[in-house]
């Protein structure tokens, strides 16, 4: 699986992020602009001693990435957002699929979710605050998915 966070802005949420990458041999793609800089003590310090062993992939905009990753491959992208009725538990994940979110502040643009309208996914939650925080909709998606696929990673 690939989990890909489009600008992201808050290094503790990276950190998380690469950490439960780690320990499901998951792919972790950033797309900049980032918020912040690789090397800070906040993504290494939430990442703790696993952010060395991240399979990370940077990318310098969502062109790139999508030429080089999606573009002519029999991969999906889903783009999680807040803006959609499907949710994560309705698709049918492949084991090199790629889960996409946005920014913190803002999620990922319109212009690209309303592009790619039939790949956007949500977790269903009450209207009560914006979102859920990016790490843990990171974590829900992923397990899903890994969960859909067998856990494969357990038979390495």
């Amino acid at each position: 699986m690939n989990i890909v966070l489009l600008n992201p802005e808050i290094p503790y949420n990276t950190g998380n992020i690469g950490r439960t990458c780690v320990l499901t041999k998951t792919k972790l793609h950033l797309i900049k602009p980032l918020g912040f800089s690789l090397d800070e003590k906040a993504v290494k310090r939430s990442g703790l001693d696993y952010w060395k062993d991240v399979q990370l992939y940077v990318w310098e905009d969502f062109e790139h990435f999508f030429k080089e990753n999606i573009e002519n491959r029999n991969v999906n992208l889903y783009f999680a957002t807040t803006k959609t009725k499907r949710r994560y538990s309705d698709v049918n994940y492949g084991k090199n699929d790629y889960v996409m979110f946005g920014p913190e502040s803002r999620g990922i643009p319109e212009e690209i979710l309303n592009r790619y309208k039939e790949n956007n996914i949500t977790i269903p939650m009450l209207p009560l605050g914006r979102s859920l925080n990016l790490s843990n909709s990171a974590a829900i998606i992923l397990y899903e998915a890994l969960r859909q696929n067998d856990f494969e990673y357990e038979k390495i």
